[in-house]
């Protein structure tokens, strides 16, 4: 699954006992919409604010006595900078606004179960809502373009600028350089073959069952390795099809209520499907998920291969790298003699952070040089990724430190120029701010706002 199975329980008790915080603050007596603010030309309404407590809410957001003060705040550094963008021009994609969205309503639909429920929450029509989200969003990216071309206009950084950056910081204000490992590995993978067609049988023999009249919760329960929907007979809750993967989604959404379907693959494993409802995009369905399963023998075969292959290398017979290029299975890593790197970025640095434990807990203990014994691990594909073994050699170890000039200047050229940046847009709202009518409704006059002058 894209998002895990299923959060969204947990996340629905969060919200209802939000909801009862939202309902326990009461404006005065009536009060059912009104102006907050005037900046410039641009207002902000009581029922917008309201809106966007109701979504951090949703997301999460732990609501607080200060939480409105915030987030208004937030609007009014934004609505200086949306006005500087309608006055400059700027342009933003309706198809990023469109995506967006989207991606927005396919959540809240999500969360909420469905339209009836994000309409009952909100006490708004849908469609009145996706206008406003749709509204916001691309005010929202105007905000961004033009934070982001403030943000540009700070000078540019010489050497000697990052140099007297890193001398006029104080030590303890300097960033902290964790622990980092650059390392090879050689991996081979299981008989993956042999354990798929014995997961594909276990599947093919449930949904026999279930055709014979045995309940589908029943066995998800029993067997599902899903741990997030198998405590709920494989429920997986009401959802938008773009919540999980493609090939899951497209086949759930096109069974009728109560059918099981055909074997279905995805990165997490292999699927039995079965509906439960289905409303427009959104569908609610029980699942089985299987993943191949490895034996002791499919260890110690792979196992005593890396121990053959670690002896060559530790006899001179080879070099790790060539090994590497020659043995291993992993096609990201082989190619450049075993050398890892990071999808992202492209560093073969790492953090213990961006390692598997199971690899970290092994590079921890090794010198630099040397190789290590066979162990089992997973790679990166799917969410639990798959099964894989493998020996890693450590080439190099950089110890945590205080960044500094010599070694970590590229990481001291990013804080300095982060810093320009937001000075730049600093600068920016306080001299947008002087020179901007605002004028703050007196039910926010009290408001701990980080930034002094709004209130004038």
């Amino acid at each position: 699954m894209k998002i895990s199975v299923k959060t969204a329980i947990a996340t629905l008790a969060i919200i209802l006992s939000n909801i009862a915080g939202i309902q326990a603050q009461r404006y005065e007596k009536g009060l059912i919409d009104k102006t907050i603010a005037l900046i410039g030309n641009e207002m902000i309404q009581l029922s917008t604010l309201e809106a966007e407590v109701q979504m951090m809410l949703i997301q999460g957001v732990t609501s607080d006595k200060n939480l409105r003060c915030e987030i208004l705040e937030q609007m009014l550094v934004q609505k200086l900078f949306l006005t500087q963008a309608r006055l400059d021009s700027l342009q933003v994609s309706p198809d990023n606004v469109e995506n967006e969205l989207n991606g927005r309503m396919a959540e809240i639909l999500t969360r909420l179960g469905g339209e009836k429920g994000v309409e009952e929450y909100f006490n708004k029509p849908f469609f009145r809502l996706k206008e406003e989200w749709r509204e916001a969003l691309t005010e929202q990216y105007l905000t961004q373009e033009m934070r982001g071309k403030v943000a540009q206009s700070a000078p540019p950084l010489t050497p000697s600028d990052v140099e007297k950056y890193f001398k006029t910081t104080p030590e303890d204000s300097l960033p902290i350089i964790p622990i980092q490992y650059k390392y090879r590995q050689i991996a081979v993978y299981p008989d993956k073959e042999a354990a798929v067609l014995s997961v594909k049988e276990r599947l093919l023999e449930f949904r026999e069952r279930v055709l014979k009249g045995e309940r589908f919760s029943t066995l998800a329960t029993l067997y599902s390795q899903d741990p997030g929907s198998a405590s709920r007979g494989g429920e997986l809750g009401m959802a938008s099809r773009s919540m999980y993967w493609p090939a899951f989604s497209d086949v759930a959404i096109t069974l009728r209520d109560g059918q099981v379907s055909q074997i279905v693959e995805t990165p997490d494993g292999f699927h039995l499907i079965q509906m439960i409802k289905k409303e427009g995009e959104m569908f609610n369905a029980r699942h089985i998920l299987l993943r191949p399963e490895y034996t002791a023998a499919d260890r110690t075969k792979a196992f005593n291969r890396l121990d053959s292959i670690k002896d060559l290398i530790t006899n001179d017979s080879i070099r790790f790298e060539m090994a590497a290029r020659r043995f291993s299975q992993d096609p990201k890593s082989y190619i450049n003699g075993g050398l890892v790197a990071d999808k992202n970025s492209g560093s073969s640095y790492f953090v213990k952070d961006q390692l598997k434990i199971e690899d970290f807990n092994i590079l921890n203990q090794l010198q630099v040089g040397e190789i290590s014994e066979p162990f089992e691990t997973t790679d990166n594909e799917g969410r639990n990724g798959n099964t894989i073994y493998k020996i890693v050699k450590l080439e190099e170890i950089i110890p945590s430190h205080v960044a500094n000039y010599k070694d970590d200047f590229n990481i001291l050229q990013d804080e300095a120029r982060n810093k320009l940046a937001m000075e730049a847009i600093d600068k920016f709202i306080k001299k947008k701010r002087e020179s901007t009518f605002i004028r703050i409704d007196p039910l926010f006059q009290n408001c701990p706002f980080v930034r002094e002058g709004w209130l004038k």
